[in-house]
Parts: C-alpha cells; structure tokens; sequence
C-alpha cells in the first residue's frame, strides 16, 4: 500500500489539477497553457501562489516557459500514474530517481571493482526472485528493492548501503509505482525492466566498472523516463 503525502495546501491542488488537465489530454504537449492571471482567477489566489504550483511542474519537466512564448507542455506523463499515487507525490517521486541516477551508478561502478563471489551471488539471486516476480504477475518491490541493496552491499561502501537504508521508504514508494505500472502494461516491458537489471548484474560480474555504472545510470533513467516521459 502506497502512503500518501498530506497536501501543503492551494499550490498542490492546482499543481494536481494541472497537471491532470494534461494527463486527460486537454492540455497537449506543445500547447500554451492559461496565462497565470487565468489561473489566479479560477482557483480563486494571488498569482503568487499559481507560479509557486507552475514552478513545480517547471522542475518536474513537465511544462516549459519560454520568453514571449508563454508557457507550454513540455511532456505527459504515464497517465496511469493516477490508478497508484496521488499526483502530488510525483515531484518527490522524480527528486528520488534524480538522486538515485547519481548515487547508484556510483556505487554499481564501485561493486565491479570490490565484488567477491559471495556478493555476485547475492545480487543473482535477487535478479532471480525478480524473474519469479514476473512469472507469477506480483508487483515485487520489495525484491527489486533487495536487488538494489545488493549492489550496494557489493560496493563494500556502508555509505552507499546507509544511504539506500535511509530512504528506503521513499524507494520503495517509486518502485512500487514503477512497478505498477509494468504490470499494467504488457510483459515485454516487464522483461525490459529485468533485461536492464541484467546488464547491471553481468557487468558486476564482468568486474567492468564503467559498464556497471552506465547499466544501473541507464536503467534509473529509463525507470524515470516511462514514469514521466521522456
């Protein structure tokens, strides 16, 4: 079950209402946007408190604002992001991948150099329990949480293994959606997902850094990317 963030108020709701105009299709990609004073006077506020919800969707990618352009839509994310979190926790959703890209490509590249045999295995078998995860149609984000953590555990950095204890609820909260998602899709995107685990996985075991880190860079930003369009 996916926790759900408390709004902060006015700019969340009309950062979730935006940004499910755009989901539903009435805001298309390349389309302008209502002007800000539009906006103030729908939901009722200062124009302040519209830029504070329209500068979120700016950071998240979504829309773009371009002098003497206005402000247009910049990209749609999965629409069915809807059927498993609510829209406000998205901006977090992406801070976390964000922060994830840098951290777990470093230590993907640091487990190629220190892995021993013990933790090669350690991470095969997660990548194994993510096969049955696909066979038996679960959702599995705990074992692709477990898969990750191996990896780090291979770096034989505990900073790397902290900090993906510190923030394992927030990954276990974008996995869950990611991985919702795939379930909703078709299976050649789950194997996508376990093809890209598997580049980590034998490039680790190839004991090529360089590889390893593009591997596990490449498939947190794909992970990203299907969640909130490329």
């Amino acid at each position: 079950m996916i926790n759900e963030r408390k709004s902060t108020g006015l700019p969340d709701k009309i950062y979730g209402d935006i940004l499910n105009r755009i989901l539903e299709g009435e805001y298309k990609e390349g389309e302008r946007l209502p002007t800000e004073h539009a906006l103030a006077e729908r939901f009722d506020t200062s124009r302040p408190t519209v830029r504070e919800a329209l500068a979120r969707l700016r950071a998240d990618g979504i829309i773009v604002t371009r002098h003497g352009s206005g402000t247009t839509v910049a990209r749609r994310p999965d629409p069915d992001v809807r059927r498993f979190a609510p829209l406000e926790t998205l901006s977090d959703i992406r801070r976390c991948y964000e922060f994830r890209i840098v951290t777990e490509a470093g230590a993907a590249s640091l487990a190629a150099h220190m892995a021993e045999e013990d933790d090669i295995a350690a991470i095969e078998r997660a990548w194994d329990e993510l096969e049955r995860v696909i066979e038996t149609q679960g959702i599995g984000a705990k074992d692709d949480f477990a898969f990750h953590l191996a990896v780090a555990r291979a770096s034989k950095n505990q900073f790397f293994i902290t900090m993906m204890s510190f923030i394992e609820e927030q990954i276990a909260f974008s996995m869950n959606l990611s991985r919702n998602l795939s379930l909703v899709k078709t299976l050649e995107r789950q194997r996508l997902v376990q093809a890209e685990h598997r580049a980590v996985l034998d490039a680790i075991r190839s004991h090529d850094a360089l590889a390893a880190g593009d591997a596990m860079r490449a498939h947190l930003m794909n992970a990203r990317d299907r969640m909130f369009g490329s």
